[in-house]
C-alpha cells in the first residue's frame, strides 16, 4: 500500500494548479502587448510614416492611452486568477481594484474613440468596426456595473462582472491566435475572415467567462459584510 501524499505535498500542488489560469492569461497579454510595445516605441521615436501607422502618429493619445492602459489592466488582473494569492495577500486584490477599474474603464472608451475617429486600413471593414462598436460599450458596462454590485456588497454579482470585464478586455490575446492558424495555413485575412475570427476571439472569451462564473460561484447574491464604504476591487 503506497503511503499518503504529505500535507506540504499536497499544498503544493494545490499552489501549482492555482497559478494556470493566471500563467495562461499572462502567456496571452504577451502576444498583443509586444505589439503595442513595438507601437509605443515607434511613436517615441517619431518613426516612419506609413499607411499602416498615419492614424497614430496624426493623433497618438488615444492609441497611447489604450495600451498602457491595456497593458495595466491585462497584466494585473491575470493575477485575480489566483486565488490562493488573493487569500494570501488580500489588500493586493483591494488595491489593485483601484488600478484595474480606471485602466479598464481607459480601454473602452479609447477602444471606442478610435474605431469612431480612426481611418483603419483594409482589411478592416465595417463588420470589424461594428464589433468593436459593441464590445467597448459592453466592456464599459460590466465594469460600471461591477462598481454598482461592490458597493451594494453583493460580492457575486461584482466577481462576474469583473470577470466578464476581462474576458472583453483580453480580446487582443485570443484574436492572435485565432487568427495565426489561418495566416500560416492560408495567407493574410481579408475583409470577411478577419470580422469572423476577431468576432470568434470574443465569442471564445466570454464563453470561457460564462463558464469559469458557473463553474466556480461564491453563491447567488452572495453578500460581504465588511465595512461600511467597500472599496473597488478587481476581477474575482
Amino acid at each position: 500500500m503506497s503511503a499518503a501524499p504529505a500535507a506540504g505535498s499536497i499544498d503544493h500542488m494545490k499552489s501549482r494548479r492555482s497559478w494556470l489560469i493566471p500563467t495562461g492569461l499572462i502567456a496571452l497579454t504577451v502576444i498583443p502587448s509586444l505589439g503595442g510595445a513595438a507601437r509605443l516605441s515607434d511613436l517615441a521615436s517619431n518613426g516612419p510614416v506609413t499607411a499602416g501607422n498615419a492614424r497614430f502618429h496624426a493623433m497618438p493619445l488615444p492609441v497611447v492611452l489604450h495600451i498602457v492602459a491595456a497593458l495595466l489592466y491585462c497584466f494585473a488582473g491575470a493575477f485575480q486568477f489566483a486565488p490562493r494569492f488573493r487569500r494570501r495577500h488580500p489588500r493586493w486584490h483591494r488595491t489593485a481594484g483601484w488600478v484595474l477599474v480606471p485602466a479598464g474603464l481607459t480601454v473602452a472608451v479609447t477602444g471606442a474613440w478610435m474605431t469612431l475617429t480612426y481611418a483603419f486600413p483594409p482589411p478592416d471593414g465595417l463588420a470589424v468596426k461594428v464589433e468593436r462598436l459593441i464590445v467597448a460599450p459592453a466592456m464599459f458596462a460590466a465594469i460600471v456595473l461591477a462598481i454598482v454590485a461592490v458597493r451594494g456588497r453583493n460580492i457575486a454579482a461584482h466577481r462576474a462582472w469583473m470577470i466578464r470585464a476581462y474576458a472583453l478586455g483580453q480580446g487582443a490575446g485570443t484574436q492572435a491566435l485565432t487568427q495565426l492558424p489561418w495566416i500560416l495555413l492560408v495567407g493574410p485575412t481579408g475583409t470577411i475572415s478577419r470580422a469572423i475570427l476577431m468576432g470568434a476571439a470574443w465569442v471564445i472569451n466570454v464563453i470561457v467567462a460564462e463558464w469559469i462564473i458557473r463553474r466556480y460561484p461564491m453563491g447567488t447574491g452572495a453578500v460581504r459584510k465588511r465595512r461600511p464604504a467597500p472599496a473597488l476591487t478587481g476581477v474575482a
